[in-house]
């Protein structure tokens, strides 16, 4: 418990800045709605290209510029180029072969399989209160993307089930995994993004039909993609996860589709409903219990 003590600043300072990115994504839907119609390999190629140039940014400012700061060993490469690209990939693939609402929910999954792979990590400890909290907030996102009706899952949609559920996999696996790469530099994931921006162009000039956005707020609207939640969000998500407490961060990500839905209410594109209070308490609740060790450690 001394040990724990003193990592805590550490550790809380490392999930507080991870938690930032799980801020970001919550805005991902709201800023989606001033861009209809774009293809979603085309708003991939575009905004995480923006995402990558954020890295380059920085070195230049820190005088740091080198190809040499992306030499990493090829399995480094194919962790992250397959977290970002294949979850996407898997994701937009799900919403093409089932309904949005079950494919959203099994993709959802995510946080709770990155609280129970983590347990697989060295030095970690899956509790009783990490996955209880987990459970938690799968439960309050469920009632939120079900609305009034719920899911209907149909033999004829199991591909894009499949899709979904992989997405999920995906993004935990690639989470939980980057734990153990914490030597590589997160600068890195901007790396990462360009190569993800190559291969969702490829895709999107193989499969898709390039559409434009039109007018001034709809392009602002994609550059605050390619800067917030489809750039800078990978960025703090990485430090998080490789320095902060990945149980802790694997629970609370239940919030961002909870603060997404708050917004999109906010700016009227939303209503308020029972089930949006019944998942505010649930995720809160949630994310409170699973950091308990974390904001409550007993002294002496």
């Amino acid at each position: 418990m001394t040990k724990l003590r003193k990592a805590l600043p550490s550790i809380r300072r490392a999930t507080l800045i991870g938690s930032g990115a799980i801020g970001l994504w919550s805005t991902l839907t709201l800023l989606v709605t001033f861009v209809p119609g774009t293809p979603p390999f085309q708003l991939v190629a575009v905004t995480f290209f923006i995402g990558s140039v954020l890295m380059l940014v920085k070195w230049y400012m820190a005088g740091q510029c080198s190809i040499e700061r992306l030499r990493h060993p090829w399995r480094v490469w194919l962790l992250g180029v397959g977290g970002l690209f294949g979850y996407h990939a898997f994701y937009f693939a799900a919403l093409a072969l089932a309904p949005p609402l079950e494919a959203s929910l099994i993709n959802y999954l995510w946080p709770l399989l990155i609280v129970v792979f983590s347990a697989l990590l060295p030095d970690e400890r899956l509790r009783w209160f990490h996955g209880a909290g987990a459970l938690m907030g799968l439960a309050g996102t469920a009632i939120l993307v079900a609305g009034e009706r719920g899911p209907e899952f149909a033999p004829a949609h199991l591909a894009g089930y499949v899709c979904a559920l992989l997405a999920a996999v995906t993004w935990a696996g690639y989470s939980v995994l980057s734990r153990r790469i914490a030597d590589v530099p997160s600068d890195s994931v901007g790396g990462f993004m360009a190569a993800t921006a190559l291969l969702a162009f490829a895709v999107h000039a193989t499969f898709e039909t390039t559409l434009w956005p039109e007018g001034a707020l709809a392009w602002a609207a994609v550059a605050a993609l390619g800067l917030g939640p489809l750039g800078a969000a990978f960025f703090l998500w990485d430090h998080g996860v490789k320095r902060g407490d990945i149980r802790v961060l694997g629970a609370a990500s239940y919030a961002a589709p909870l603060i997404s839905t708050l917004l999109l209410i906010a700016f009227g594109r939303g209503e308020a409903t029972w089930q949006v209070a019944a998942a505010l308490l649930l995720i809160v609740s949630g994310a409170v219990l699973a950091a308990k060790e974390m904001l409550f450690v007993r002294r002496g």
